[in-house]
């Protein structure tokens, strides 16, 4: 199997994205010299991304950069071997943010995208972005990934406005950048 010790896979566009672990076989460390590879879920198939060879003991460390802003599920495969079994480990969600400053509203009202504006609303008002978007976003360590609702900020230089309930849960301040998979 595929033992994994660190991975990260929130990066801003034109970082690398790493994963380093151990193929395991019998519950002991692989040979030298196997393939493994991060692919990415594209529809319903999944694309290899990069791959690297196992080191002694089994090692192995995977490096990325990738070129596109986004969010996509991504894992692990070791295609086998005639003396060992395929195995592949999901790792969750790359995302491949840019910085972009953003401010909050709140209060009520009807919302561009349809639907009514409360305290409890998630989602994010642009101006360009398609309603109903999914936008992931990052702010001191938490993410939250929202929908376009609304259209705005009508603020030079400002990407976004997070509703009220998006900015709690981000525990983002009044105004200031946050990192955008959109």
């Amino acid at each position: 199997g595929l033992q994994v010790r660190r991975f990260r896979l929130n990066v801003l566009r034109g970082e690398r994205t790493s994963v380093t672990g151990k193929l395991l076989e019998n519950r002991h460390a692989g040979a030298p010299g196997r393939i493994v590879s991060l692919q990415a879920l594209v529809g319903r198939r999944w694309r290899t991304l990069t791959r690297a060879h196992t080191r002694a003991g089994g090692r192995f460390r995977l490096s990325y950069s990738p070129s596109r802003l986004g969010s996509e599920v991504v894992r692990l495969r070791f295609a086998g071997a005639s003396d060992l079994l395929a195995s592949h480990r999901r790792l969750g969600r790359l995302n491949v943010y840019r910085l972009a400053e953003a401010s909050w509203y709140g209060g009520g009202g009807s919302l561009a995208c349809g639907g009514w504006l409360s305290s409890s609303t998630m989602g994010v008002a642009n101006k360009t972005l398609p309603c109903g978007t999914l936008v992931t976003l990052r702010y001191g360590g938490r993410s939250v990934r929202v929908p376009v609702i609304d259209r705005g900020p009508y603020v030079e230089g400002r990407e976004f406005d997070l509703t009220e309930a998006t900015k709690q849960a981000l525990g983002f301040g009044g105004t200031g950048e946050v990192w955008s998979t959109g």
